[in-house]
This record gives structure tokens, C-alpha cells and sequence, in this order.
């Protein structure tokens, strides 16, 4: 199969692509025939034929896929008025705080937020599957510590968490955290309710954001997830 008709049936089969598909999928769209060395060749003449369109090729944490430019959202979403679920203040201030210090537990987003995390907050967090629990602290209790999961880098358009904004000083307060975390995607402003203030949950006030354990002015930390869990007990 020469070049052309190779990038023919890699295009058709990401257009049509329910969700985003990784390279060994679309090694099997070539009986194993092409590697991921001229895959990825492929994947980059794709993305040149397809630059200054309304539709871009993308790669992010799960595979790539095909998605409207950010710049599109206003059209587009005049076709589909219906606004997305809202997240309160509290629940965005934690999915910030588990993205920027992972792996964290419960009590590490309380001492960060100055108030208590509601069971409530974390289950729609991981029911949206941007979180997850990934193993246990060995500490009294064994408290579970929380990271993002490859759905929450997808729904951001993202491929890794160093792409996320870097923080000046990731001691700051929580309400500032979510925020940078919005900068990293604009459409998902309006999906996470950043785009106009949000209630506040289950009427938690804001407390001062206790200082971090150990300062920093570093990128967050872009170590696996798996890799984050390898030194802890698996979850039962």
C-alpha cells in the first residue's frame, strides 16, 4: 500500500472513531504491515493537510482523534444551545489540587482548601471518570490517594500533564489553581463552570488556603499514574 492510500484509510478510520484511537488500533488497520515509526510520519502529514481548517487531528493521553478548534465552540454551539452540567466552586477547586499535586488524598485537598471535601464532590468527580483512586497512603488509615485519569487529559485535548499551565506558585489559593487549569482548554471553561462564578457546595465558605508541606515553584508532576502507585499497596 503506497503513502497516499495509507493516510486514505488512517483519515476515514479516525473520522469515524468513537473515541480517541491509539497507535496499536491503527496498527491493526494494517495487519501489523506499517510501524509506529511511519504511523506516527502519517499522523504528522495528517495534521499539516488538515492545519487552517475548522477540524483538527489532535493527540491526546488515549490516542488521537479528530475535534473541532477551540474557535469553532461559538458556532457550534448554537446548534446545540443545551448548557452543560455545572460543577460547583468546591468541586472544581478539588479536581485543580488533584491535578497539580498528585497523587493526594482526602486530607491533603482539606489542609490545601482549609475545609472539609464532601464524599459527594469526589464521587461526581470520579463518576465524570476525570479521577480515580490509584492506591492507599500508608499512614493510620490507610487514606486513598487520588490522581487524574487519561478521560480528564482527553476532555482538556491534552496528551500529558505537562501541558497543563505552570504555576508561578502552586501554593496559591485553590480558587487560582482551577483557573490555570481552565487556561489549559478554553472550551472546557464552560463545561467546568468557569466561565461565570459558581455556587458554592453544599455551603462550604472558603477558608485562607493552608501553605503547601514543602514550597515549590516546580511544573506539576507529570509521573504516571501507574508509576505514582508502584510504591504503594495496590488497592484490594
Amino acid at each position: 500500500m503506497n503513502t497516499q492510500d495509507a493516510k486514505r484509510v488512517l483519515e476515514a478510520a479516525l473520522i469515524c472513531a468513537q473515541q480517541p484511537m491509539p497507535l496499536g488500533d491503527m496498527r491493526a488497520l494494517f495487519a501489523d504491515e506499517i510501524g509506529p515509526d511511519t504511523l506516527r510520519a502519517l499522523l504528522d502529514e495528517l495534521m499539516r493537510d488538515w492545519d487552517g481548517r475548522g477540524v483538527e487531528l489532535a493527540r491526546l493521553a488515549s490516542g488521537w482523534r479528530f475535534q473541532s478548534r477551540p474557535e469553532m465552540r461559538e458556532y457550534l454551539d448554537r446548534l446545540n444551545p443545551e448548557k452543560p452540567p455545572r460543577y460547583s466552586r468546591a468541586a472544581m477547586e478539588t479536581l485543580a489540587i488533584i491535578a497539580y499535586r498528585q497523587p493526594v488524598t482526602r486530607g491533603d485537598i482539606e489542609d490545601i482548601r482549609g475545609v472539609t471535601v464532601s464524599t459527594q464532590i469526589v464521587k461526581q468527580l470520579e463518576d465524570r471518570g476525570w479521577i480515580d483512586a490509584i492506591g492507599y497512603r500508608e499512614a493510620p488509615g490507610r487514606p486513598a490517594l487520588y490522581a487524574t485519569t487519561p478521560q480528564f487529559l482527553d476532555d482538556l485535548g491534552l496528551a500529558s500533564l505537562d501541558q497543563l499551565p505552570l504555576l508561578d506558585d502552586p501554593g496559591a489559593d485553590p480558587l487560582a489553581l482551577a483557573a490555570r487549569l481552565a487556561d489549559a482548554q478554553e472550551p472546557l471553561q464552560a463545561q467546568l463552570g468557569l466561565d461565570e462564578p459558581a455556587a458554592e457546595a453544599d455551603g462550604e465558605a472558603m477558608a485562607d488556603a493552608a501553605p503547601p508541606a514543602t514550597p515549590t515553584n516546580t511544573p506539576p508532576d507529570t509521573t504516571s499514574s501507574a508509576e505514582n502507585a508502584a510504591s504503594m499497596e495496590p488497592q484490594a
